[in-house]
Order: structure tokens, then C-alpha cells, then sequence
């Protein structure tokens, strides 16, 4: 008997340290402290790497950063002028922008290298650094093509 009453002190004794760690973990959060309007000014100053590392900091910021399509869309839009019709298909498709944005982002990056010209003097597969293959539809590639015959 004496054990049983030992063992709900002590779980309430650790109830009680967890109430107030969470208490304490709360107080310092400010996504649950301030306003959604001012939680979404601070998060929409983050570029798109901080974004991502701010949504994996705890639960509250990833419901936050990630059910505020809002916050995505401009990043999006920076990807779009490299993949324009890419983004464009996904908007018509129905995708949300944080959803886009996964979609494009490495694509985008990718794709400017290749146009740019970064590439242009490679004389064998062999000599393709691997980051920068990119599965690319054909419409892609023929983008890329057009502008290596233009220089």
C-alpha cells in the first residue's frame, strides 16, 4: 500500500514539473505570446532557409509557419521568375504555396545554373557535378537547350 501511494506522489510530483516546464517553454514562446498578426510580420522577415529552420523549432512555429500560406507566397513568386511554368501548373493544379515552393525550389536553383551558363563548357557527362542534376521535365531541358545555342 505504502509503495502505490509512493508511486502517485512521485507521478504527481512529475505532472507537476511538467505543468511548469511547459509554463516556462510557453512564456518564452513568443508565437503564443503576441498577436497572429505580429508572430506573421517577424516570420514573413525570414528569408526561405530561416523559414525552415524557424517550423522545425517547435510545434506551435510549425503550425504557425506552416498553415500561413501567406508567408510562402513571396518565395514563391522569387522562384517563379526562373520556373514560371512550373509554378504557374501548380497554381492551376491547386497546390499551396508552401507546397510549390518545395516543389520548385531545388528545380529553381538548378535551372538558373544551367541558363546562366554555368555549364556551358562541360565537355563530358563525367565532368556534371551530381548536385546539379535535377529530374526536369522535357519542356525544361528544352528551355536550357535553347538558351546553351543562343551563346
Amino acid at each position: 500500500m505504502k509503495k502505490r501511494s509512493q508511486r502517485n506522489r512521485n507521478s504527481r510530483e512529475l505532472s507537476s514539473v511538467d505543468a511548469e516546464k511547459e509554463k516556462k517553454e510557453s512564456q518564452n514562446n513568443f508565437v503564443e505570446l503576441l498577436p497572429p498578426e505580429v508572430t506573421f510580420k517577424i516570420f514573413s522577415q525570414l528569408d526561405i532557409q530561416s523559414l525552415c529552420r524557424a517550423s522545425v523549432t517547435c510545434r506551435s512555429w510549425n503550425q504557425t509557419i506552416r498553415h500561413n500560406d501567406s508567408l510562402w507566397k513571396p518565395h514563391c513568386l522569387t522562384v517563379r521568375a526562373v520556373c514560371q511554368r512550373e509554378i504557374d501548373d501548380d497554381l492551376e493544379s491547386g497546390y499551396p504555396w508552401r507546397v510549390i515552393l518545395l516543389r520548385n525550389y531545388q528545380k529553381s536553383k538548378v535551372k538558373h545554373e544551367w541558363l546562366s551558363g554555368r555549364y556551358s563548357n562541360i565537355c563530358s557527362p563525367i565532368s556534371l557535378p551530381e548536385k546539379i542534376m535535377y529530374p526536369m521535365d522535357a519542356d525544361t531541358w528544352g528551355e536550357i537547350l535553347e538558351a546553351e545555342l543562343e551563346r
